[in-house]
């Protein structure tokens, strides 16, 4: 295992201007799981495949275990990557699969059988070794390529949207088998996905990148709770954060002409964009103080939950609801948000202004 540090890496494609990364910097520790978000085009895979050794960097540099590798061919940084196909031979059995790249490094037979049946083992593998490829599923078969990736004892782990070939419910079991299977080898690894339930669920640290740069870097609540901007608070989340305006004066907040009690230490900050999660905005009971009052647009049963899309000062606002509630487009309702709950940020720039109250 090793850690990784990346310095004001930059890379950009011959004959093109944009950059594919800019003046990326980074620190992942030894044994962390770090997952690189983003929408495509980010720049995330280009990092990847940086660290990989498959795309050279433009400038900047790359260490691994406190080597240089900036530069080094890929075969010799001693990594192990997933990709997002399964990339399993058709023609070989699943065990020699698994074995394969001790194989190649001409390891003794015995300690290519041992370690292919730990890996198998750890798997749920161990009754499909003799199965060629076309006899498994396709969780089965990212599993192959899982286990083929970690009986070579490498310093790190990459993978490339490893579950973005499997089906919905498939993808969700297996994520939390890929957790488990981290967290017990313990293995520096750096997991690539546009999937924000993939991202907030296994990393130990998320790295939210937008037009090649890292927008925000930390562990997977802070970045839930306490987005950086309104992309990243935009970006995350099922519904994604709720963004309106409104002002701030006197400890107050004022959203169309209705007021509520402002966050606590942010008393005069006059037009600002304001940001809660819809979980945090409660439906009250008539006559409650401190309350907004907005119309229903939309109720949508969910079994747990009932998400309701509500017009509120001009902007429409999802607000997760319980189940029993009942109401239907066209009514009024009042709104009850925590002042703890809200998000300000910068109208211009979409910078949060709680950064430094953060802290």
């Amino acid at each position: 295992m090793a850690d990784i540090k990346i310095e004001n890496l930059v890379k950009i494609y011959p004959g093109s201007s944009e950059l594919a990364n800019d003046n990326v910097s980074m620190h992942i520790a030894d044994g962390e799981f770090m997952v690189l978000l983003g929408p495509s085009g980010c720049g995330k895979t280009t990092l990847l495949r940086q660290i990989a050794g498959l795309e050279l960097p433009t400038s900047g540099a790359i260490a691994i275990g406190g080597r240089d590798v900036t530069y080094l061919p890929a075969h010799k940084r001693n990594l192990s990557m997933v990709f997002q196909s399964y990339a399993v031979f058709p023609h070989r059995r699943v065990r020699h699969n698994i074995g394969f790249g001790l194989a190649i490094r001409k390891r003794p037979r015995q300690e290519i059988e041992e370690k292919v049946a730990w890996a198998a083992e750890l798997l749920q593998l161990t009754d499909y070794l003799d199965r060629f490829p076309a006899q498994l599923s396709g969780g089965q078969r990212q599993r192959v390529a899982v286990a083929r990736a970690i009986v070579v004892d490498a310093d790190v782990l990459l993978m490339d949207e490893p579950l973005s070939n499997l089906d919905a419910l498939l993808r969700l079991s297996f994520r939390s088998e890929l957790k488990r299977i981290v967290e017990q080898i313990g293995t520096t690894t750096v997991y690539v996905t546009h999937d924000q339930s993939e991202a907030l669920s296994l990393g130990d640290q998320v790295a939210v990148m937008r037009k090649g740069r890292i927008t925000q870097l930390g562990n997977p609540l802070d970045v839930y709770d306490w987005p950086a901007d309104t992309f990243v608070g935009g970006f995350i989340g099922s519904p994604p954060m709720n963004f309106f305006d409104g002002s701030i004066s006197g400890g107050h907040l004022t959203i169309g002409g209705n007021q509520i009690s402002a966050p606590v230490g942010l008393d005069h900050l006059g037009a600002v964009r304001l940001g809660v999660r819809a979980e945090a905005i409660r439906v009250a009971d008539p006559g409650t103080p401190d309350c907004l009052e907005g119309e229903v647009l939309v109720a949508e049963p969910l079994g747990a939950s009932t998400l309701l899309t509500v017009m509120l000062g001009g902007h429409q606002l999802k607000v997760q609801a319980k189940p029993t509630i009942r109401t239907r487009s066209g009514d009024k309702i009042l709104l009850a948000i925590d002042p703890e709950a809200i998000r300000v940020f910068d109208p211009e720039s979409g910078v949060s202004l709680l950064g430094a109250t953060r802290a």
